[in-house]
């Protein structure tokens, strides 16, 4: 009986192993065949620009996945600046979500959780935090300052479009809103 349990439990653990080994390599697919959102937000273009994306797939694949929707995507690199995301004052409904280059959601807000419906987020490294917060710059002081785990990341901005009357409007934020490099001594 001793060695039928033996038998047994090396079957089951032989088959536990092969079962997290399967779901570790599945999860880890996107990072190694480059099609994880990091990087189709990346192949986009340039760092530190808000990126327009059309309704239908790019040549990434990216689109605009509602018809109602308009998106633009941003990528930066806390390294060595921070990422300031602003735009100005938008009479309709837009939201930002903020993601670590792993994809993890680090921070969102909409046009409802911010001052006077005006965009004015920093993304910036710990240490570039502690420098903020240690003497914050003057053109900063209504900015949310939002510390990202790693050295990069990205942001995606949404506007609502429902009708065609909206769309020039809901492009028109889309194409002022900036994402540039800040430089913090």
């Amino acid at each position: 009986m001793n060695r039928l349990a033996q038998i047994l439990m090396a079957i089951v653990t032989g088959l536990v192993g092969a079962a997290v080994l399967h779901i570790v390599i599945i999860l880890a697919l996107p990072h190694f065949t480059g099609k994880d959102a990091y990087t189709r937000v990346r192949a986009e273009g340039a760092a530190n620009r808000f990126h327009l994306l059309d309704d239908s797939p790019d040549r990434i694949g990216l689109s605009n996945l509602d018809p109602f929707v308009k998106t633009a995507v941003c990528h930066f690199d806390t390294t060595e600046r921070a990422a300031r995301l602003v735009s100005p004052a938008y009479a309709g409904f837009w939201s930002l979500a903020i993601y670590d280059r792993s994809s993890n959601e680090v921070f969102s807000m909409n046009d409802r959780t911010s001052l006077d419906g005006v965009l004015d987020v920093v993304v910036a490294s710990p240490v570039q935090v502690a420098r903020l917060r240690k003497a914050p710059p003057e053109g900063l002081a209504s900015a949310i300052i939002v510390e990202l785990p790693t050295q990069a990341g990205y942001a995606v901005l949404r506007t609502l479009a429902p009708q065609a009357s909206l769309e020039a409007g809901a492009a028109a934020f889309l194409a002022e809103a900036g994402c540039v490099s800040l430089r913090i001594d």
